[in-house]
């Protein structure tokens, strides 16, 4: 989305209904189903969220209402109100400011991430958090990931190489073939777009924001963005944010993260060459170049 386009007056008008008359800013990301609003009035600031879908809404939803709470305040979103007719949230700030904007000094990329595992460690909770449904169902993503390579491959067509399609087959048979691995409630988009630090803090209070892929799933899956991103070539950031997390992965995830890894990296190709997210893509494609199988 257009970082220009206002917001719609349906969504404005419910928003002023909550906390007075608003001045808004658009603040999405920069893809077309990104939409989010910051909005001023008189006590404060809020953000005001369409959701793309109403399977992203329920996700976020949820997350919102069962996981945000029991975080440290200030850390995480927390939901003002929803509006399921419009698939609209309206959501209190998180501190600081977006990480990319921000210039680390040395050493402090270590300490960002190893505030990020920290959090995600708590955003992921313990066993009891997760209901029976819960877990089948994040036993179910797994399955779905395994599966839905080909469909990734069948909608990438041609821009996807021979043997980058031998890469992503190999690992999703794999991933087929791994037990059971350690669920909980994932982030799902954790990412360094989404993260936030309040570098003006003594503690550099570190937060995070869209939650609408939070689902039951592996632990693991929400690491896949990060071993594909930030810590290619950097093991001193992933030996900070496993530091963070209070423990390293089994031998068992170490397998899953890299099956995930070359099925999103799939998607990645399959979604970004036709939107133009050129970014995307070449990690996509340097991934699958780390992961590449060797012919028999």
């Amino acid at each position: 989305m257009s970082a220009t386009t206002p917001i719609p007056p349906a969504l404005r008008e419910w928003a002023q209904a909550i906390v007075g008359p608003v001045s808004e800013r658009n603040v999405s990301h920069n893809r077309p189903n990104s939409r989010v609003w910051e909005l001023t009035y008189d006590t404060g600031r809020a953000f005001a969220k369409l959701s793309p879908n109403l399977t992203s809404f329920g996700r976020e939803t949820r997350a919102l209402r069962e996981v945000a709470p029991g975080l440290k305040p200030g850390t995480v979103p927390l939901l003002r109100a929803a509006d399921a007719h419009q698939q609209a949230l309206l959501l209190s700030p998180v501190l600081g400011l977006p990480v990319r904007s921000l210039s680390l000094a040395p050493g402090g990329e270590g300490t960002l991430h190893r505030h990020a595992g920290s959090w995600l460690r708590r955003f992921h909770g313990g066993p009891s958090d997760l209901s029976v449904q819960d877990r089948k169902d994040a036993a179910a993503e797994i399955a779905r990931a395994a599966v839905g390579a080909d469909k990734h491959l069948e909608r990438a067509g041609d821009l996807i190489s021979a043997v980058e399609r031998r890469t992503v087959r190999w690992h999703a048979a794999e991933l087929g073939q791994i037990g059971p691995l350690p669920a909980a409630y994932i982030h799902g988009d954790f990412q360094e777009r989404n993260w936030l630090l309040d570098a003006d803090r003594t503690s550099n209070a570190f937060g995070a924001v869209d939650l609408e892929r939070a689902r039951p799933h592996a632990r693991v899956a929400d690491i896949t963005l990060l071993t594909c991103g930030p810590w290619v070539g950097r093991p001193d950031l992933e030996e900070a944010f496993w530091d963070g997390y209070g423990r390293g992965p089994t031998s068992d995830e170490e397998r899953a993260l890299r099956c995930l890894s070359a099925v999103d990296a799939a998607s990645a190709i399959a979604w970004g060459v036709p939107n133009g997210d050129r970014e995307i893509v070449e990690r996509g494609r340097a991934t699958l170049a780390r992961l590449e199988v060797p012919t028999a």
